[in-house]
Order: C-alpha cells, then sequence, then structure tokens
C-alpha cells in the first residue's frame, strides 16, 4: 500500500481499484466526468472537445445537449465505480463527489445504491458562470413558411429560450460508509467518522453544507464564505476546463480527516486540486487519472505545494 501513496497513477479507475487494500482510505474527494457529450469510462478530453465528436446540436460545446439516455448511463458506470470505492472506503470513512445540478440525482442514488448513507449535500453557491439556453431562431428559420410569418413567429418568441437557466451552484454528494460500530468505538479503531466542528467558516461560523468563494454580500459571507482562490492556485499552466476551488477542498478535508496518517483519494485527479489540498494539509494521498495531459498538471502542481501544518 505504501507504494501507492503520495503519487498520481495513470490508469482507469476500475483497473486501479483492486490495487488498493479494504477499509484504507479515510476521505474521498472527487470530481467524475458527468454531463459530457461522450460519456463513458474511457473518456477522453481531446474527443470532448472536438466539434467532430459532437451528436447533436453543432454549435453548442460537448456537454450541453440533453439526452436522458446519459443519465442512465452515467448511473450504471457510477454505481460500478461506486461499489469499488464503498470497498477501499474504511467503515464510517467520508465519500464526496462533485456533481452537475441536472445529474446530482442520477449520481446520489448510484451512491446509495451501492450501500453508501447519504449524510447530506453541499452546495458550492457562486455568481459568476454562462447563461446557457439557446433562442430558437435558427429553427425557425427553418420553417417552410414566408418571411412574415417567422418574423410574427421571432416577435411572439421574443426572448423565450431553451428550458436552461444559468446555473450557480454546485452540489457535492457528502456520503459515509456504515460501521457497526458506535461513532466513539469507531474514531477509537479507525479514526475516521466524525467531524471537526473546530473548523470555521464566513466570520468564525459553524461548518455548514453550503460555501462560497467569493464576495457576494455581507450577510452570506458571513455565514458561508470559505476563502478566495488565489490568482495562482490554478496555475498558468493549467488548461483543465473545471478546475475545483483549492479552499473547498481543504475545508472538506479538515472537517473529515482526523488522523496524522489519514489517506485522501480521488479517483478522477483532473488537475490535481484535491491531492494539493491534502499535501498543504500534510496528508497522504492516492490519485489516480486516466488523461497524461492532466496528469502532468497535476504533479506540476503538486511539486510546487507546500504543507501549511
Amino acid at each position: 500500500m505504501d507504494d501507492l501513496l503520495n503519487r498520481v497513477h495513470t490508469s482507469d479507475i476500475m483497473s486501479f481499484l483492486p490495487l488498493i487494500e479494504d477499509n484504507s482510505i479515510d476521505v474521498i474527494i472527487t470530481d467524475p466526468p458527468y454531463f459530457l457529450d461522450r460519456m463513458d469510462d474511457c473518456w477522453d478530453d481531446d474527443k470532448v472537445a472536438s466539434k467532430k465528436y459532437l451528436q447533436t446540436v453543432q454549435s453548442l460545446p460537448a456537454g450541453m445537449k440533453f439526452d436522458k439516455t446519459k443519465g442512465k448511463e452515467f448511473y450504471n458506470w457510477y454505481l460500478k465505480v461506486s461499489e469499488g470505492l464503498f470497498r477501499v472506503l474504511k467503515p464510517c470513512g467520508f465519500f464526496f463527489s462533485f456533481s452537475s445540478p441536472r445529474l446530482y440525482h442520477r449520481m446520489a442514488c448510484a451512491v446509495d445504491d451501492a450501500g453508501f448513507e447519504i449524510r447530506d449535500m453541499f452546495m458550492w453557491l457562486y455568481t459568476q458562470n454562462q447563461p446557457k439556453a439557446m433562442s430558437v431562431n435558427h429553427y425557425i428559420d427553418k420553417l417552410k413558411i414566408n418571411q412574415a410569418e417567422k418574423n410574427k413567429i421571432k416577435y411572439n418568441f421574443h426572448g423565450w429560450k431553451t428550458p436552461q437557466i444559468k446555473s450557480c451552484f454546485e452540489p457535492i454528494v457528502m456520503a459515509q460508509k456504515p460501521s457497526n460500530d458506535t461513532y466513539l468505538q469507531n474514531m477509537l479503531k479507525y479514526e475516521v467518522g466524525l467531524m471537526n466542528i473546530n473548523v470555521k467558516q464566513g466570520d468564525n461560523m459553524h461548518p455548514s453544507n453550503v460555501v462560497t468563494m467569493e464576495e457576494i454580500c455581507a450577510t452570506i459571507d458571513k455565514a458561508f464564505l470559505v476563502g478566495k482562490p488565489h490568482k495562482k492556485e490554478k496555475g498558468a499552466y493549467n488548461h483543465h476546463k473545471t478546475v475545483k476551488p483549492l479552499a473547498i477542498c481543504e475545508y472538506l478535508i479538515s472537517l473529515t480527516a482526523f488522523s496524522e496518517k489519514a489517506i485522501i483519494f480521488d479517483p478522477f485527479v483532473g488537475s490535481g486540486t484535491t491531492l494539493v489540498a491534502a499535501k498543504k494539509l500534510d496528508k497522504s494521498f492516492i490519485g489516480v487519472e486516466i488523461n497524461k495531459k492532466y496528469i502532468t498538471i497535476a504533479n506540476q502542481r503538486i511539486k510546487e505545494t507546500e504543507c501549511i501544518n
């Protein structure tokens, strides 16, 4: 097990999981591939980003099409992943999984059906995002009617777009592996299971399931702010599309990882934010990523990180 620690491993997660011992991981924090035009366990960023592989509306970037079957495919895949993660987590170990609002129910059900207890949902709240709704004018232009009728329809539908409002929060599944012991007995045996309420957010407030990374207004900031991202945090070389804020991962680790020897696991490393947070907090980590470009970015970020403890 020691030879797996503090490294990013190039592998598909299902191939890697058998290498990890049962009941050995304290906390899992991950942001799996989801809401993508091409969604399977061989996710390829280059193909997702290429217009060549878009399957429906060519003007939309990958991941913005609506296809109900994708949610079912995601559930089936993430159920298998979650079953594997269930085995390696210690009893009462924590599992945090970022999601998109539209697929959260599929993710939560997969995690639940794998045997975890869904303890809560964290909400990462923000104000800056791009609207995704589309006008239907280009469809109206294709109607086989005269231009006057087209103009009338456009006038009537002005301001009415596809049902996609601007998304301003990201849900995070908070799950826990069950234990046959009490929380106290589990803590004494495995050193995981309780939450550290000494961790504060906002203006020295009790930790909550809502976090913000930007100053919004005095009331929200006082209750939910966990820290603004540093300008150099991401790294100029980091081209990952969905880099998670370091402070959120630090917050989740600080809340749940009690032991000095705690192992933090990220099965979908991406650009490495979870692992960077673990190193900053002087925790051991294991990372798995299938995309070699992201592994290079993650390793560079980890190399540049210094422990703060």
